[in-house]
Formats: C-alpha cells, sequence, structure tokens
C-alpha cells in the first residue's frame, strides 16, 4: 500500500466517498479509475453485488475491487461496500413497492397498462432523484454563465437532442439569442468558431457519449467560450471541459430511459436564463 493510501481517512458517507474519488480521478491508475466510474455510475450494482460480480461487470479482477477500496482508506471491498449500502438505506422508499402493489391490485391486467406505469414510476424516481442531484449554488452558477451570454449555444446529438431542440423553441419565444448545433446544412463547426467569449455553450450528452458533442464542446472552452453542460456521470468526458456541470441519471423501465429529469432541468433552466436576462 502506498503512503498515499495508508493516510487515506476513509469517508463515512456515499457523498463524502464521491467527493473523493472526484478530487483523485485525475491521478488514480488505469484500472482504479475504471472502478471508480463504475462505482459511481452503478452505485446499486456496488451495494448488492457480490465482489465476482461487481469486478465482472466493471471489467476488472476482484483483488482491483479491494486495492481501490484500500486505496481510498477502507480495510477492504466489504467496508466499503457498506458505505453503499447505507446510501440505500437512507434514501426515500422507491416506486418499485408501488407499481407492485398496482400489479398485486390487478390494475396491469393488460400489458399495455403494465408499460405505461412502468414508465410513470421510472419518471418519478428519475424526478425524486433529480431533486437530490442538482445543487442549487451551481445552478445559479450555471443561470448566470448562460443569462450574462450574448448567444447562447446549443449542443446536443442523438438520445439527447430532444432536449436542446425544445430549449432552442422556448429561446425564440423568450426573446433569448441562441444558435441550435446541429444543423442540416453541416454547418456545426463553422458556427463554434463564430463563437466569442462573450458567448455560452449549454451541452448534453448521455452514455454512450455522442463523440462530436463533446468535440465541439471541447472546442467552445478553448475558445474561451464557458460551457454548461447536463451529463449522466461524473467521469463524463463533458465535465472535463465544462466551466459548471449537472450529473443527472435518468431511471429505466424494461433498459429505455426517458428524459422525464432531464427535461424538467432543460426547461427550469431556461425559464431561468430568460427571467434573468429580463431583471438585466
Amino acid at each position: 500500500m502506498t503512503q498515499e493510501e495508508m493516510a487515506a481517512q476513509a469517508p463515512e458517507d456515499f457523498e463524502g466517498l464521491k467527493i473523493l474519488i472526484l478530487e483523485r480521478k485525475t491521478s488514480l491508475p488505469k484500472r482504479l479509475k475504471q472502478v471508480a466510474a463504475f462505482t459511481l455510475d452503478h452505485p446499486e450494482e456496488v451495494a448488492f453485488g457480490t465482489a465476482a460480480s461487481i469486478a465482472g461487470a466493471a471489467q476488472v479482477q476482484p483483488s482491483t475491487l479491494v486495492r481501490f477500496a484500500q486505496h481510498f482508506g477502507y480495510d477492504g471491498f466489504s467496508a466499503l461496500q457498506q458505505v453503499f449500502q447505507a446510501r440505500l438505506k437512507e434514501r426515500a422508499p422507491g416506486y418499485e413497492d408501488r407499481l407492485k402493489a398496482l400489479g398485486e391490485n390487478g390494475h396491469d391486467a393488460r400489458e399495455s397498462g403494465a408499460i405505461f406505469n412502468g414508465f410513470v414510476a421510472a419518471a418519478h424516481r428519475s424526478l425524486d432523484n433529480a431533486a437530490r442531484a442538482i445543487d442549487p449554488v451551481a445552478f445559479e452558477q450555471a443561470v448566470e454563465i448562460l443569462g450574462s451570454a450574448e448567444t447562447i449555444l446549443l449542443i446536443a446529438k442523438r438520445r439527447s437532442y430532444p432536449l436542446t431542440s425544445y430549449m432552442a423553441y422556448a429561446f425564440g419565444k423568450l426573446k433569448v439569442p441562441y444558435r441550435l448545433i446541429g444543423s442540416a446544412a453541416g454547418i456545426d463547426d463553422d458556427l463554434i468558431a463564430m463563437a466569442g467569449p462573450r458567448d455560452a455553450g449549454f451541452a448534453v450528452s448521455f452514455s454512450p457519449y455522442a463523440s462530436e458533442s463533446v468535440t465541439q464542446a471541447r472546442n467552445l472552452s478553448a475558445r474561451g467560450v464557458p460551457v454548461v453542460s447536463l451529463t449522466d456521470s461524473a467521469f463524463s468526458p463533458l465535465a472535463e471541459s465544462s466551466a459548471v456541470w449537472f450529473e443527472l441519471a435518468e431511471a429505466d423501465h424494461a433498459g429505455f430511459r426517458s428524459l422525464s429529469a432531464s427535461m424538467a432541468f432543460a426547461m427550469a433552466l431556461t425559464v431561468a436564463v430568460a427571467e434573468k436576462r429580463q431583471r438585466g
């Protein structure tokens, strides 16, 4: 064990561990960084899984989990796992039980009804998670950056695109200058090149991350244009090029993820930016 590992004070809760992981993520060895990304992206699997199953999912050896735990001051992996288990006990009850109750009461006798109830339950979980995940101070910083910009560049591809598409519609109605990056004319790079330091960007990308969106956000940042981003992991490549970034993971139903919480976030950010600009 290195001196750094021996000197580490093991965090007592999940939030403390998450902060410590983010502080050290750039200096972690490759395999430990791989474990770190997995633990933050899949905390429920870490809480419930065995060392073998977690190692398999993270594509590392079980011994790497032990090294990871010791790196952050724990005696072993089981001690680290208890932090993830405690996190689940502290959370408010999920909606799985409510959906189960619907089934027991015969409300999902038809398959289509069960699918609808499943997506509604997942949307509730996502929104509950968003209320806890979004830092109000960081949200105010994002509003300050975007609200002070001459023009806001909206960047998203694939599953994320509906978010910036809605924001473009709303900004147009609210008389907020914007550019939607993702034109059929293929001039995205030209629009990025036109951006100046008095502009700002808002980028969205979820795993698997759209390489084009990541590159465009990075190019804006390199030009001195501040970027606010929405993503689903602290290890997202968007985080590295963002002045302010938000981590928001959507709950899924049968492997399908909606944009319930992400759309609520986009709506709130859009209106808050417009309101700030109106105040002058």
